[in-house]
This record gives C-alpha cells, structure tokens and sequence, in this order.
C-alpha cells in the first residue's frame, strides 16, 4: 500500500509541475505570454509599468480605473455650494458620501439636523444622489434622541442641489 501511495504522490506533483509550466496566453488576443523568469526581473519590470497588487493595471481590480477630479463634476460642487452654510465633517470623493455635522440655526437650539449625500452617478439626473437626513433633538439633561427625517426634506435638499448643478452645467456649457 506503501508502494501505491508513492506512485499516487509522484503523480500528483508530476501533474502540478506540468500545470505551473504550461504558457500563458493573453486572452484577447490568444497569443503566448513570456514570462521573464528571473523573479528580480519580473518585479522592476511590472513596477516600471506601473504595476502593482493594488494597481489599477492588475492585482484584484484588473482592469482600468479613471479618477474625475471632484471639481469637473457638477453634482459634487452643487452639492457642497448648496451645503455651504452646514459644517462638513466627512468629504469623500472617490467613496461618494458626503457627510455634515449637526447643524442648529438657534445656537441654544436643543434640535439639530445631519445630512448625508451618497453619490451612486457622476450623471445629471435625480437618481445620481440619494439624500438622507436626521434630527436630533435633546433633553434639558442632554439626553438626545436621534431620527431620520421624512423625505420631504430629503426631496427639498436634492432638488436644491439638481437645480445648482444645472446651472453650474450650463455656465461650464456656455464657456466652452
């Protein structure tokens, strides 16, 4: 029995190592693929092609990614001119949330408002932001109670917003 386990582990790496050398093809084009293989080689050339684990040439994304720079796109500028008289304690582009800080018109206010924009599109359109608010209101012994507003207030921020990036996207449209 010894004898057949052997033969069954020889088979086995045999198997593996014929696997590991078989060439790579590019699957577009179906051409072979050469692989250098010094790995010190390998390494400095991937890195001069801007290659890497993380890369937006390879590693776990493996196709492109373009990044818009945030002030080309109207929604994010209408965005925060229209949040302009709130306090922002989380701006984060390439995530696409928006977050402010509780925000009181009466400084001895005991109820404040929060709002967050989650960008789901770089496109002009009423379905390209999703807004979402709460309320806080506190107690004489700072006991404060937190809810979600309705959407009617949702709705009234991102109409506000939608109308301010129309009109960013015509002036840019006009300058052009």
């Amino acid at each position: 029995m010894d004898k057949y386990l052997k033969i069954a582990l020889i088979f086995l790496l045999t198997a593996l190592v014929a696997g590991c050398m078989k060439p790579k093809t590019d699957p577009v084009t179906g051409k072979k693929i050469l692989i250098e293989n010094d790995l010190k080689k390998r390494a400095i050339e991937r890195a001069e092609k801007g290659g890497g684990l993380f890369s937006s040439t390879g590693g776990f994304g493996g196709g492109q990614t373009t990044y818009e720079f945030a002030t080309s796109n109207v929604l994010w500028r209408a965005s925060l001119d229209t949040l302009n008289f709130v306090p922002i304690t989380s701006a984060n582009y390439s995530g696409g949330l928006l977050i402010t800080d509780w925000y009181s018109s009466n400084t001895n206010s005991k109820e404040s408002i929060k709002i967050q924009i989650r960008f789901l599109s770089n496109v002009l359109a009423s379905t390209s932001i999703e807004v979402t608010s709460y309320k806080k209101v506190c107690a004489a012994d700072n006991n404060c109670k937190v809810s979600k507003l309705d959407n009617s207030f949702n709705n009234e921020i991102q109409n506000s917003i939608l109308q301010s990036a129309r009109k960013l996207e015509l002036k840019k449209r006009a300058e052009e």
